[in-house]
């Protein structure tokens, strides 16, 4: 049975992020929000919502209809079986998911037993770029798909101040291009050409100021005989006017022609043996994050609890994510193919 509007949305988490969340929410006409909690009372008030110090005096106050969890890896599990133990049917908790697959699997399992929609937010699957690629692919416009490759190249890692004024947390982390950056495209490429079978890694660190890596390269196998490769350099560049729209370039290759993301959103058709270029998307110009994906991320979860659309991102999905993530490190330390 579908929800009715307007739903009503809480938020755990006001840090970084989490504008884009709000804003996002915001703009929804179907959706009411009605609190927001941070450990730190002022980042929570500053949205100009109900404040609360903590989960557990929010959900006192109020049962929303959807919880949006905004909060690092290490804070979700405790977060969501909260929100479950206090009547929460549907959760939207960000991505990475749990600090490892066996907390996310215990995790989702509650979540299942509760009868809680559990949802992983994974937004990069719903930037326009990639949903005009994955109709061109169903369209038939470039043939058989052979081969994808995504460079990334946000240029924000150089030097002994990289991240510190926008997310220093970076700096720390053991595990950083994969765990934290690429599991975006982990998800992208099953979304676009199915699960990976198996993995090759070769990770590095180049920046000395960091504990983990910050460029490699990442070859996926995926049904079909598709292969795809993740070419990741924080500490270089691409052209674009703003280095976070898509934070690189992307080339999809198939026997009859290719799909190009550029760097300023827009996707370019070649067809096979010809040189012009034809837009099928034009340039990106909203001024937020991603080509609004967040928003298209939310729009998504509604349009689910209002009108009963499959969802994308459910949290025993998303296992898969974390799955082959975990197989890239296990390849980079022993420096051969992985199964996944």
């Amino acid at each position: 049975m579908s929800a009715t509007a307007p739903l009503r949305v809480a938020c755990l988490g006001a840090g970084y992020f989490s504008r884009f969340h709000f804003d996002a929410w915001a703009r929804i006409q179907e959706v009411t929000l009605i609190g927001a909690a941070d450990h730190n009372l002022d980042a929570a008030a500053a949205t100009g919502l109900p404040a609360f110090r903590d989960l557990k005096a929010m959900l006192d106050a109020a049962t929303p209809d959807i919880l949006d969890i905004i909060l690092p890896p290490p804070s979700h599990a405790e977060a969501i079986r909260t929100a479950i133990d206090k009547g929460v049917k549907t959760i939207i908790c960000q991505k990475p998911f749990c600090r490892d697959l066996t907390e996310a699997t215990e995790i989702a399992d509650a979540a299942d037993a509760a009868g809680v929609t559990l949802i992983i937010h994974e937004n990069f699957r719903f930037m326009p770029w990639y949903r005009a690629i994955k109709q061109s692919i169903d369209d038939g416009r470039i043939g058989r798909v052979l081969q994808a490759t995504f460079r990334l190249r946000p240029g924000d890692g150089q030097g002994q101040h990289a991240y510190l004024d926008r997310q220093p947390y970076f700096r720390t982390m053991p595990e950083l291009l994969i765990r934290e950056t690429g599991v975006h495209w982990i998800d992208t490429f099953r979304y676009l050409f199915g699960n990976p079978t198996s993995v090759y890694a070769d990770l590095r660190q180049i920046n000395p100021v960091l504990a983990g890596e910050d460029a490699g390269f990442v070859l996926f196998d995926h049904p079909d005989g598709i292969r795809t490769l993740f070419d990741g350099n924080r500490l270089l560049d691409h052209s674009a006017d703003n280095q976070r729209r898509t934070m690189g370039e992307a080339l999809v290759e198939g026997t009859q022609g290719t799909l190009s993301v550029m760097g300023d959103g827009s996707v370019q058709h070649r067809t096979f043996g010809e040189q012009n270029l034809t837009t099928i998307l034009p340039a990106d110009r909203w001024d937020g994050f991603g080509g609004d994906c967040v928003r298209a991320l939310q729009d998504h979860v509604v349009s689910g609890l209002l009108h009963g659309t499959e969802f994308a991102n459910t949290a025993k999905d998303y296992l898969n994510v974390i799955a082959v993530r975990d197989a890239i490190y296990r390849s980079a330390k022993a420096g051969q193919k992985m199964r996944v």
